[in-house]
């Protein structure tokens, strides 16, 4: 039987994120293989993430990163199953290490089979898994590019927003964070009135059109009355129409223009746990 140390089971543990009495159980049953032990462990995980498949993990960590020339930008959500563990300072570091990793790919399978720290990311979170009791999993990888894009992270890690801007003028880069502050709050549904779904305006324009006869509004007029309260739709739910919340005398659009004339809101992700 192989002699294991303290410090042998303090490696593996290093290694993998395992708890002390796994790592120690791994090693004695792989008889002091460093490998082997790595291997029982991944093993484990894939049978824990096996039987919970089938778990709701809607609690977790949403993080937002932005390339260092400000060009790109990456938001993924790290889910597990309870608040628990969203909260502990492991589990963070970890989505914020891959969240840095994924700037690297436009994809979430690209992202998923990334390597990382000599496996994929696909294989490191199975081990979570195993490491954790709960199914660990990306929930939301999203992806922005811009000729500036700012990033939020709400308090909590809960919501986080990407913005990318028309230009990097001065002050740009500030606007691009408040904007993406903006998204996180107001929740648009899209970023202005090209991008809502047809479908979601031809609701509207329905329910617009129902109130009005309720209301006793002749048939001939309601088309009209309810293109005007779309208008009210399209200024409440899309970004760059909404009223700026630093400032409800500016609309979004208004805001960014008076930081640089020429600066124009292009796109924003916004990625939020249920």
């Amino acid at each position: 039987m192989a002699n294991i140390t303290a410090a042998d089971v303090n490696k593996l543990r290093q290694i993998t994120g395992a708890g002390m009495m796994d790592c120690k159980k791994a090693l004695v049953e792989a008889e002091g293989d460093f490998d082997k032990a790595i291997e029982i462990l991944r093993k484990k995980g894939q049978k824990v993430a096996a039987n919970r498949a089938d778990r709701e993990s809607s609690e977790g960590a949403v993080i937002a990163v932005v390339n260092a020339d400000k060009t790109a930008g990456v938001v993924i959500s790290l889910n597990c199953e309870t608040d628990f563990v969203a909260k502990n300072e492991s589990f963070v570091k970890l989505a914020n290490d891959l969240a840095q990793l994924a700037l690297n790919y436009t994809t979430k399978e690209e992202f998923l089979a990334a390597p990382f720290n000599g496996i994929t990311v696909e294989e490191k979170l199975t081990e979570q898994t195993g490491v954790i009791g709960e199914k660990i999993e990306i929930g939301s990888f999203e992806r922005i590019e811009g000729a500036l894009v700012g990033s939020y992270i709400h308090a909590g890690n809960r919501i986080a927003t990407l913005v990318s801007l028309s230009g990097a003028a001065e002050g740009a880069e500030e606007a691009a964070r408040n904007v993406a502050m903006q998204a996180a709050a107001m929740v648009p549904l899209a970023l202005n009135e090209e991008g809502v779904d047809a479908a979601v305006i031809e609701k509207e324009i329905e329910i617009a059109k129902d109130q009005l006869r309720q209301e006793g509004k002749p048939e001939a007029m309601l088309d009209n009355i309810a293109k005007g309260k779309l208008g009210r739709f399209f200024k409440d739910n899309t970004l760059v129409n909404q009223d700026y919340i630093k400032d409800s005398k500016l609309s979004v659009s208004e805001y960014v223009k008076s930081v640089d004339a020429s600066l124009t809101v292009t796109g924003f992700k916004r990625v939020a746990l249920a």
